[in-house]
């Protein structure tokens, strides 16, 4: 068996605040401030985690319902890009109606308790024309992003657009805008200009006057009055880093379809590498100054590690079009926050669309799809919940609940990391994050572009002064294919010691006095709880067993079925643990619901409004739902739309309720008149009684396309997925004109024929692939209840 060991000697943070000029209070007295290691408010830790969402891809109409599920996602800020190019498309002319209404999208992050950063640019890049630049500036006699003054005025009106926007809505109003992105990678990165795209291909300037003209920007806008508490920057790749004035953002993502546009080196890459963002390292310890993707231009421990574009996602390139491994943006999330990040930001949280222009129809990244932008997110572009979504919401209920005591733990690595191949799949990562003896132990088994397979027969030593701990006592641990962990030790369960669990801590809840933890068991793992005998009167185990070694209680529970540790203290009430499976695991939510927290299970997606008054399940592809309650709802439901309660039964802790919406199938013709085209007809109430409905198109070819009246409403880039279009939004006019399909085909053995006297080109091809397959439609059903009588 093969023993890892990892020396844990000093874990003490030397934490300190008053030398970072960001912070604000807001009208009620709340504050937020930051130590050199974490943000505060009210002066205590506070674990931020970011999701980012663009108004302006999305439907205005589905706003509110996207926002609650990104909020029920674990997610407290939501950061949102402004494009200058969609608001003054037209020089002069801003808009702020319909999509592109900040304010109201402010407004409804902040009826439902959100914080907002605002992204103002102006250069923002988000895979959007000219990096959101507006074209009427490439024709202008000075350098974009610079400190030049005609560049600078128009900034101005462009600040001041967007200052009047955000009035009474930023936090020292008592509204939810607590932050403001200053430009974007100003100095790093650049997009092309769309008019040179298939000419000369110019790039917009990745910037000029370094620190000075991100100064200037900050200015700009607190004279525009965007007063907030925080200003924050990119800091990867060498880009402007004004500290300590601004806040310094990093990220990762471990897949790159801009590579495949590089010339010289890569030109002819046809194999993406394997990336390091995979391997741990420490990231706020100045003996580190710098690391993979970390090149700080202060002293690490001076600053908190903040990250703002952790990869939730990627975005199709027309040259690379991978299909996205959902497991990797959890396992991302153990990385970062393994290696000392207290503010996670993923880019995207939720994907959309993007919007026409009037004189540009098309306002997407020449290499992207030009409506998609669904960016394999963990709330697709039509709303659909993904698999990452589910993962990274426990992450998210742990470290929100457990907030102070992580926030204030010290990483710690086994060893020197820097030389570690990420093709090496065979041998462990892992980390320590630890304060005063107690903390987590970090494990990862995922790898991008690498296969990999079960990690087996190995165990894990702590060494703690005065004590080593070894996960497990005895036996040995597996870690499942693409899978990873966070693992408590000596962690205080309600006055008892947990010496050490192999299983994940989700969240807590106390119920009529007694302590409930959620955990899960990672896959692959057995799981088992080590507990300090001290204290303990007595430990019943549902599902599992229990033994006395020495000093300690050890307790192996069920590893098919969900388990219930009940611990007794010598003193105080009982001690819940309650286990889940892993899959189990993807359907457990913590809401507060009718006047108190809840743990609940359902496959459905749970959506709260009015301050727990009301509930929304939502369900792809199911009429019938199943919610398992925990406590249980005291009286009965005092209203359900969209479906009728069908069963009430009391399973172990949880009151399990059965509803049932109307069956719904939308009627539609769809007639194939060849393998690359084919049109679809719906009947006049085809959508009715559905929250959506989701178009699944399986083709083989290059770019798939749909249009309503000739007008493209979505594309796809082809990569052996399923294409989907959400239709709800399209009801009226698929009902009058339908849909198009066209798939337009891979063309081998092309050759253009220009052989002519006369201005005449053609071309052939040896070889043509397209093929429309299959097409189906997936109902998403809504129904809803109301607990106020």
């Amino acid at each position: 068996m093969k023993n890892y060991r990892i020396i844990v000697e000093n874990d003490h943070k030397h934490i300190y605040s008053g030398h970072i000029p960001l912070g604000g209070i807001n009208p009620l007295g709340e504050s937020i401030s930051f130590t050199n290691y974490y943000m505060e408010k009210d002066d205590e830790p506070f674990f931020g985690i970011c999701g980012e969402f663009h108004f302006s891809r999305y439907h205005e109409q589905y706003w509110e319902d996207e926002i609650v599920k990104i909020k029920m996602g674990g997610v407290n800020i939501i950061a949102t890009y402004i494009f200058w190019n969609l608001h003054e498309e037209v020089e002069g002319v801003f808009e702020w109606e319909g999509n592109k209404d900040l304010r109201r999208f402010i407004e409804l992050c902040a009826k439902h308790r959100l914080y907002v950063i605002i992204r103002i640019g102006p250069f923002c890049h988000g895979e959007i024309r000219n990096g959101g630049l507006p074209d009427w500036l490439f024709g202008r006699p000075f350098e974009v992003r610079s400190n030049d003054e005609g560049y600078l005025a128009y900034v101005h009106q462009l600040y001041q657009e967007i200052g009047v926007q955000v009035q009474g809505l930023l936090y020292k109003d008592g509204g939810p805008v607590i932050g403001t992105q200053i430009e974007n990678e100003h100095q790093h990165s650049s997009a092309q200009w769309g008019l040179t795209v298939g000419i000369n291909n110019m790039w917009v300037s990745s910037g000029r006057d370094g620190n000075a003209h991100m100064l200037k920007l900050k200015e700009m806008a607190l004279k525009a009055g965007m007063d907030t508490p925080i200003y924050t920057c990119t800091a990867w790749g060498g880009a402007s880093t004004p500290v300590p004035d601004m806040l310094p953002l990093w990220g990762g993502y471990a897949y790159w379809p801009w590579i495949y546009y590089e010339e010289g080196r890569v030109a002819n890459l046809t194999e993406h590498p394997a990336t390091p963002e995979y391997i741990f390292r420490d990231k706020h310890n100045n003996n580190i100054p710098s690391s993979y993707d970390f090149e700080p231009c202060y002293l690490p421990e001076t600053y908190p590690y903040a990250c703002c574009e952790m990869g939730g996602g990627m975005v199709q390139f027309y040259k690379y079009r991978f299909a996205f491994p959902y497991n990797s943006v959890p396992a991302m999330t153990v990385m970062k926050v393994g290696e000392g990040c207290n503010l996670i930001g993923y880019y995207m949280y939720h994907g959309g669309s993007n919007p026409k222009g009037k004189l540009n129809p098309y306002t997407n990244d020449l290499a992207t799809p030009k409506i998609s932008y669904d960016f394999n997110a963990m709330i697709g572009e039509f709303g659909q919940v993904r698999e990452s979504y589910k993962r990274t919401k426990l992450q998210h209920y742990f470290l929100s609940t457990f907030q102070k005591l992580f926030s204030c733990t010290k990483t710690r690595l086994p060893a020197d990391t820097s030389q570690m191949d990420p093709y090496d799949v065979k041998t462990l990562r892992y980390a320590v994050r630890s304060h005063k003896g107690a903390g987590f132990l970090f494990l990862n088994n995922f790898q991008d572009h690498v296969d990999t397979h079960n990690l087996e027969d190995f165990n894990v030593s702590v060494d703690l002064p005065g004590e080593t701990i070894t996960f497990p006592h005895q036996g040995e641990l597996t870690l499942g294919k693409d899978s990873f962990a966070i693992l408590p030790f000596n962690f205080d369960l309600g006055g008892i010691t947990l010496k050490y669990a192999t299983a994940q801590l989700i969240t807590k809840m106390e119920v009529d006095g007694e302590e409930y933890y959620f955990f899960y068991i990672p896959e692959g793992m057995k799981g088992s709880y080590a507990l300090q005998s001290e204290g303990i009167k007595k430990v019943t185990v549902d599902k599992g067993n229990c033994n006395q070694l020495g000093e300690w209680t050890v307790v192996e529970v069920a590893g098919s079925e969900s388990s219930l540790i009940q611990l007794e203290p010598i003193h105080g009430p009982k001690i819940m643990i309650y286990t889940m499976t892993s899959q189990q695991s993807l359907y457990f939510w913590k809401v507060k619901l009718h006047g108190r927290e809840r743990a609940v299970f359902t496959d459905a997606n749970l959506l709260v409004y009015e301050d727990g008054e009301e509930l929304k399940l939502e369900s792809t592809n199911q009429h019938t739902v199943v919610m398992s309650v925990f406590p249980a709802f005291e009286d009965s439901f005092a209203s359900i739309k969209g479906g009728e309660l069908i069963g009430i039964a009391q399973e172990g802790l949880f009151k399990t309720y059965s509803l049932k919406a109307p069956a719904k199938e939308v009627n539609y013709e769809f007639t194939k008149i060849n393998n690359e085209r084919a049109t679809l007809d719906f009947a006049r109430n085809a959508f009715t009684g559905l929250k959506e409905a989701l178009l699944c198109i399986h083709y083989t070819g290059d770019i798939g396309y749909a249009f309503i009246k000739g007008e493209l409403i979505n594309d796809n880039f082809c990569n052996d997925t399923a294409w989907e279009i959400g239709l709800k939004q399209f009801e009226e006019r698929l009902v009058e004109h339908g849909m198009y399909l066209y798939v337009s085909p891979i063309r081998k053995g092309t050759v253009v024929n220009s052989n002519t006297t006369m201005a005449g080109w053609n071309e052939t091809a040896e070889q043509s692939i397209a093929d429309i397959l299959s097409v189906s439609i997936v109902p998403v059903y809504e129904i809803s209840i109301n607990f106020n009588k």
